[in-house]
């Protein structure tokens, strides 16, 4: 007797399209490990993950999640050298062109590029559809910005009495951004009703996982959402 094959699911994967602050120099994007990271660990299951971005088209990178460290980290090298991965952030179609219908789960990434356009509506209308339809909705470090203006079936906020996690004011203190960021994470998740968790140290992994919403603090806390929204699609 043939062994059971077992269900492929498709995962959004969503990212920013902002490359730089709004108040400083500095240049900003995706942070790459947090992609992937979660894109290994879900594609190594056998199932799909597709990349899209607020405004579509080309995905900037955080040039901090470059360097020498950050690209040792959990095979992230590996994809920067790997022409086919990065040409997904080439083109990407934009979440205002997706439906929730078509997937089974959405993660969203981190970069500071998030506090600026996470915010957008097209994005909250699809993570509250994905949340209306059942499905898994996940987030890593300052992906938490485009639960902020989600709604559940009721119309309340989508963290409102739920226990969620994302990137820290110590941390953002720790990353030397403080001064620059528009608004304080932790503290907005908290103004819409958020149990907000963090880890005891600044950059240590932490995933807090309630019912269907699973959110993790940092990017060493990327992989760690993958394999608790394995967890749930199975």
């Amino acid at each position: 007797m043939m062994p059971k094959q077992k269900s492929r699911k498709r995962v959004l994967a969503v990212t920013t399209s902002v490359d730089e602050y709004r108040t400083t120099g500095y240049r900003t994007g995706l942070w790459l490990g947090e992609l992937t990271h979660f894109y290994d660990v879900v594609t190594d299951a056998g199932h799909e993950v597709v990349i899209a971005s607020i405004d579509g088209g080309f995905v900037p990178l955080d040039p901090e999640s470059l360097s020498t460290i950050m690209l040792a980290q959990g095979g992230t090298k590996k994809r920067y050298a790997d022409r086919a991965f990065m040409d997904l952030l080439r083109d990407t179609p934009a979440v205002s062109t997706l439906r929730a219908l078509d997937f089974d789960a959405i993660y969203l990434t981190g970069g500071h590029g998030t506090m600026y356009d996470f915010t957008d509506p097209a994005l909250a209308r699809l993570v509250s559809d994905f949340w209306a339809q059942d499905k898994v909705v996940s987030a890593v470090c300052h992906g938490p910005a485009g639960l902020l203006e989600a709604t559940d079936t009721k119309g309340r906020p989508l963290v409102a009495k739920r226990k969620v996690t994302g990137f820290s004011w110590p941390e953002e203190k720790l990353a030397g951004r403080a001064d620059a960021v528009p608004f304080d994470l932790s503290k907005a998740l908290k103004q819409r009703g958020a149990k907000y968790d963090k880890a005891l140290r600044p950059m240590a992994k932490n995933v807090v996982t309630d019912g269907r919403l699973i959110t993790g603090q940092n990017p060493m806390s990327a992989k760690a959402v993958a394999k608790a929204v394995l967890k749930k699609l199975r």
